[in-house]
């Protein structure tokens, strides 16, 4: 008899401006889900590859630092973990392709649409 998957519940938000990632943070941790913040793409990858299957929601600003943007990050999660919520992020006039699945959220977001966004991602399982 095989393991059955674990419940996706873990919520990954990446920003790179300090305070606005502690801000989402501490919303989702008002959550049932686990947060781990990250402050680039590249650290967001490196935690879906490690526990993608845990997780029900990824909360991205689009215009990161570094060498990957959060566009290209949720374009990859939206490509190699399909059921992971998206949600992305940017301030006015910088909205870029937001990809097919994924929700957008113009700064300034309210604290109320992102714990929306978490009971549709833990629901969503």
């Amino acid at each position: 008899m095989g393991r059955a998957a674990p419940t996706p519940s873990i919520a990954v938000v990446v920003e790179d401006d300090e305070s606005v990632r502690d801000f989402a943070a501490a919303i989702l941790e008002e959550t049932d889900l686990d947060v781990i913040a990250c402050d680039s793409a590249a650290d967001a990858l490196a935690v879906m590859r490690e526990h993608g299957s845990e997780v029900a929601l990824l909360f991205t600003e689009m215009q990161l630092s570094g060498d990957m943007d959060g566009a290209t990050l949720a374009r990859t999660v939206e490509r190699d973990w399909p059921d992971v919520r998206l949600v992305v992020t940017s301030r006015p006039g910088a909205a870029q392709s937001v990809p097919d699945h994924a929700v957008y959220m113009q700064k300034p977001w309210r604290p109320l649409d992102v714990l929306v966004e978490a009971e549709r991602a833990t629901h969503a399982a």
